[in-house]
């Protein structure tokens, strides 16, 4: 699933709503914002790394976002800020169903479902060279394009209402 639509509009919200529906709701929901974390970086959060991969490589090594979320749904939030690097090994990943994590020596099968998210219009990227034609075509499987909240101001009231209840619950307050 790829959902679309400016900063804000909620569609972290829209992916655990799909993914608390699913039949995988009883399996983790793991997030990773693409943009917030370093392209050097990247590669070991998302497939984890092996003992001694790395100067100051974590003892036993580290589980990758793809691994915390096997059997569950992974959100990649800002897909369209990740490096064109990482696109081609996250394109492997969903083709293989399988991780490689650094400095490990086979890979590791996964299980997961994948919903991203953007704010770029990734069709432009394309064009410009800065996202990859194959994975945006794996990724837009199903496309749901979050609308502003001034495009739906409908929905004001009931988000005042829960942000409301949400808050007294916090603060022990009655509504």
């Amino acid at each position: 699933v790829l959902l679309t639509g400016e900063t804000g509009t909620g569609k972290e919200v829209f992916a655990r709503a799909i993914h608390n529906n699913s039949p995988r709701s009883d399996k983790p929901m793991v997030s990773i914002n693409c943009a917030a974390i370093p392209s050097e970086l990247l590669e070991s959060e998302l497939f984890g790394y092996a003992e001694g991969a790395f100067t100051g490589a974590k003892k036993g090594g580290k589980k990758g976002k793809f691994q915390m979320a096997n059997g569950g749904t992974l959100f990649l939030d800002e897909i369209g800020d990740m490096p064109m690097s990482m696109q081609a090994k996250l394109l492997r990943v969903l083709q293989e169903r399988e991780v490689d994590v650094v400095g490990g020596s086979k890979p590791k099968p996964i299980d997961v479902r994948i919903i991203s998210a953007t704010n770029k219009d990734l069709q432009t990227c394309i064009k410009n060279k800065t996202f990859r034609s194959d994975l945006y075509f794996r990724l837009n499987v199903i496309c749901i394009h979050v609308p502003a909240l001034r495009e739906r101001k409908g929905d004001i009231p009931l988000l005042a209402e829960y942000f409301l209840n949400r808050l007294n619950t916090q603060y022990q307050k009655i509504g």
